[in-house]
């Protein structure tokens, strides 16, 4: 009797919250319990079915391979710019010298390229930004740099536009080279890349440093020719001066640029002081040269001392791929295929050696400033973004005053800048009072449903957790006060009633994120204060429910419940939840089998 009630229950389950994946685990668990006895009614045995496997997936692995090369075989554009795609054999070395001295050497291995060149490079170097097929063991790919996504625009496009919103003449810099950690097997880490810009005259006027933390997140540093900047020069260390004695940079003018540290890119280290870099033109002389690399960066701290120096450097001749004969790029293959893929287990083992070796105290990351970019968005962010870009226009198209709102996303590959104007604002552009609104990093997007009322979402996002940014704080009350709360809970779904009846109950006001504090200081507060308020339907919740359609209510619903119910029992993470319910599913598709 108790099992049969138990199957009930399950079937009850599968009625209500029933999808194709259990329909998958029942099928599964179904052959498992029945596999003697498909396989006797067949009359093949093991032995037999995984030869048979075997003998499809090899043919369907050959098929797939003469497929994609026989799609590689194209035409491609003859290059007649300057510069050439070439391979960069490099060491990199960082030396701390406060609060505590520490160094190590690596190597690894950097890919240039001439930007607007396209196509394959003797098979090793690719980029193919028109689609044509083409590929190359390491691969670059436009939507990989600088702004998230568009690659369409290729890489001369993004540059552009880039320059563009810095207020720089893109027409100044007609030719460029980025040199950068190129993807090898669909995988790439790339701490910093570098983007040599040249003047008419062919001579280095300009760089970009485009660097990522291990956080996802990332900032570009536009830098000219500036000589009278100093850059603070490392003590010797004899421990890596036999490194640096095989590198001899060419005989360019160095580029110099100092930049003040706004960027959390080491744990290690607080968001304040200032970088130096002294960097060398690879292509010198007039972009024919090919190498070396020579790129020194200095850490310099708040009170002026010189922290820590990163150097990254040749280490033997530049190599170009058309010149290289099937041998040589097998060697070059198996002596290079590992170093992309141990970059962040290295960073991993140095950040190890300096929290417990170094005792060094850890400063936990902050949220990005305006001038960074956001990691990308996880899943539930990706959802509630197009939902909240929609309210928020809703809420601009419906407020009397004379509103234009400039909305910036985060987080979203090619999702667009959009400006949003009030009926009043159309009909009297020369009363209009505009806003920018910038998102700063996409957790914006999954901390906003927690709370009931808009104007203490928006107040404390920006003043006190630091997830988004606005140009004239002085029109958020005109947007977001509002004079009636929304109205009682009106559905035309039973289930649209439960749903949104258990996000009022489990709805509770986030914590706050905490300005960067070092693992050497602790919280002076013992526990958080209790809200003591009764919450109700949010403003969003309402306009979800009046004028979204049934698809998007559904995505709304679940995406913030799961958060909700996260917060309970997967100690907030959504991917937690999602693997006990995997579990549970599991369980019942046990249960379920007689």
């Amino acid at each position: 009797m108790q099992a049969v009630l138990l199957r009930a229950v399950v079937l009850c389950y599968y009625l209500v919250f029933g999808t194709i994946g259990d329909i998958v685990f029942l099928a599964a668990f179904f052959l498992w319990n029945r596999s003697s006895h498909i396989l006797r009614l067949l009359e093949i045995s093991y032995s037999e079915v995984f030869l048979l496997a075997a003998t499809v997936a090899i043919a369907a692995s050959v098929h797939s391979a003469y497929a994609d090369r026989c799609a590689r075989i194209v035409e491609l554009s003859v290059w007649n710019g300057p510069g050439r795609p070439l391979l960069f054999p490099c060491r990199t070395t960082h030396t701390r010298f406060f609060p505590k001295k520490h160094s190590f050497v690596y190597s690894y291995l950097l890919v240039g390229i001439p930007v607007g060149w396209t196509g394959a490079a003797g098979g090793m170097i690719s980029n193919d930004e028109h689609s044509t097929g083409v590929s190359g063991w390491y691969k670059i790919d436009a939507a990989d740099y600088l702004e998230r996504g568009s690659g369409h625009l290729g890489l001369r496009g993004k540059l552009n536009a880039y320059l563009e919103s810095q207020g720089v003449d893109a027409s100044r810099y007609p030719y460029a080279y980025l040199v950068t950690a190129a993807k090898f097997l669909g995988y790439h880490f790339n701490p910093v890349s570098f983007w040599y810009l040249y003047s008419a005259d062919k001579t280095l006027a300009a760089i970009i440093l485009e660097v990522n933390n291990t956080f996802d997140e990332r900032r570009m540093y536009f830098l000219t020719t500036d000589d009278t900047t100093q850059s603070i020069e490392a003590p010797k260390d004899h421990s890596l001066e036999r490194v640096t004695q095989a590198h001899q940079s060419n005989d360019s003018k160095p580029l110099r640029g100092t930049w003040p540290k706004d960027f959390h890119v080491s744990p290690f280290n607080s968001r304040k002081g200032a970088y130096s870099l002294v960097a060398h033109d690879p292509l010198s002389p007039n972009m024919e040269g090919q190498g070396p690399i020579s790129n020194t960066i200095n850490l310099i701290s708040s009170k002026g001392h010189a922290k820590l120096v990163a150097r990254i450097f040749s280490d033997g001749d530049a190599i170009d791929p058309m010149e290289m004969t099937f041998l040589q790029k097998y060697r070059f293959l198996v002596s290079w295929w590992w170093v992309g893929f141990v970059t962040f287990p290295r960073i991993l083992k140095e950040a190890t050696l300096l929290f417990f070796r170094r005792k060094l105290h850890v400063w936990y990351r902050p949220e990005p400033l305006k001038t960074t970019i956001g990691r990308h968005a996880d899943k539930t962010e990706s959802q509630l973004e197009p939902l909240f870009r929609r309210y928020l226009k809703y809420l601009v198209e419906q407020s009397p005053q004379p509103l234009s709102v400039k909305y910036i996303p985060s987080g979203i590959a090619d999702a667009p800048v959009e400006t949003m104007m009030s009926a009043s604002a159309r009909e009297k552009p020369s009363l209009v009072e505009e806003m920018e609104f910038k998102v700063l990093t996409p957790v914006f997007y999954s901390r906003f449903i927690y709370y009931a009322h808009d104007f203490e979402a928006i107040f404390s996002e920006l003043n006190e957790s630091s997830t988004i940014w606005v140009s004239n704080a002085k029109l958020l009350p005109k947007l977001f006060v509002k004079k009636d709360p929304p109205l009682p809970l009106q559905t035309a779904s039973y289930l649209d009633y439960g749903y949104f009846m258990a996000i009022k109950k489990l709805r509770q006001r986030p914590a706050r994120i905490e300005r960067p504090l070092t693992s050497s200081q602790t919280s002076t507060a013992t526990q958080s204060p209790k809200d003591i308020r009764g919450f109700r339907l949010s403003s969003m919740d309402a306009y979800v429910l009046a004028h979204e359609d049934c698809k998007e209510r559904w995505t709304y619903r679940n995406s913030v419940l799961k958060l909700f119910i996260a917060d309970r029992i997967a100690l907030g993470s959504v991917d937690i939840l999602q693997l006990e319910h995997w579990a549970l599913r599991l369980l019942l598709a046990w249960v379920a089998m007689p």
